[in-house]
């Protein structure tokens, strides 16, 4: 007798939602696919026969120029290089500020717990405004620094209670049994419980390190000095300096000619600037159901 196949044993409702979340899904897939596989078929094309004829398979109508003028530009690599630093940086200081406030907050006999939650909810909501931070960091001295790019937004109340839901989730044994051994709240806070919430960790640490390294807005608020700008206001500035300008229109030439190669530019450091986070997305993925689903079961 031949055995039925797991699909064969659900009901006629069960079959029909499945098969209705497998073509959104796949619908899904598809709508993120295509544009990538545009975006990055563009980036090497030809700029006339892209405004033209759009996007061809045809590899005599290819060309590398977009990532030639992007990559022989030295600011990009004073960009490059200072966005690595202020991800790197902003990452280690907001994760570390965040574990240390969830800490407490996660635990029972912590008193005054519900005004300090309180203060934290209403932050998630309401804010000073661009003008009073703005201010606050020009008295603080921080004007034109590292700094006034990484401290504003170190800490996230949203990712303090997920972190706060995982400690929740790790039995109160384990610090019972470190007790017993003679180890005081810092040791076993540092030696025994970080280790054990390494896949929170590595959620919070990818969620900060991807927003610092796509936000380029602080720092056109905040840096005026161009070797210290991150790669996104850098590539931004590109853009901005290969689009046609008002009254140019005696010279059509030019005009059209600036005009596609900001086209081509456009997909190119899409594709740049894309990239470091592609590459390290498949070693967090791991920790990806540890980590959000830990922090989704308790509220």
């Amino acid at each position: 007798m031949k055995k039925k196949s797991r699909f064969a044993r659900y009901s006629v409702q069960d079959k029909a939602l499945l098969i209705t979340g497998y073509i959104l899904l796949g619908l899904f897939v598809v709508a993120i696919i295509i544009p990538m596989i545009y975006i990055i078929v563009a980036s090497f094309m030809d700029p006339i026969t892209l405004q033209n004829k759009g996007i061809t398979f045809d590899f005599e109508k290819w060309t590398l120029t977009a990532y030639q003028r992007v990559m022989s530009n030295a600011q990009i690599w004073v960009g490059f290089k200072n966005a690595v630093i202020y991800s790197v940086v902003f990452t280690v200081v907001s994760v570390f500020i965040t574990l240390l406030a969830a800490y407490p907050m996660s635990r029972a006999d912590f008193k005054g717990k519900g005004i300090f939650n309180t203060i934290f909810v209403i932050t998630m909501f309401f804010g000073g405004g661009l003008i009073p931070t703005y201010l606050l960091i020009s008295n603080l001295g921080l004007l034109d620094s590292m700094w006034a790019v990484i401290l504003p937004g170190a800490f996230s109340v949203w990712n303090m209670i997920i972190a706060r839901t995982y400690y929740q989730g790790i039995p109160g044994e384990l610090q019972e049994a470190a007790e017993v051994d003679g180890a005081n709240e810092i040791t076993y806070y540092f030696k025994i419980l970080i280790p054990v919430c390494t896949p929170v960790i590595a959620v919070l640490a990818l969620w900060q390190f991807v927003a610092m390294w796509n936000s380029y807005f602080d720092a056109m608020i905040y840096l005026n000095d161009s070797a210290k700008q991150p790669l996104q206001l850098v590539l931004r500035s590109i853009l901005i300096q290969n689009q046609p300008e008002s009254g140019m229109i005696a010279d059509m030439q030019s005009t059209a000619e600036r005009a596609q190669l900001a086209e081509l530019l456009k997909y190119a450091t899409i594709i740049i600037s894309s990239l470091p986070l592609l590459v390290m997305y498949p070693f967090f993925q791991k920790y990806f159901d540890a980590g959000i689903m830990a922090g989704s079961v308790k509220g």
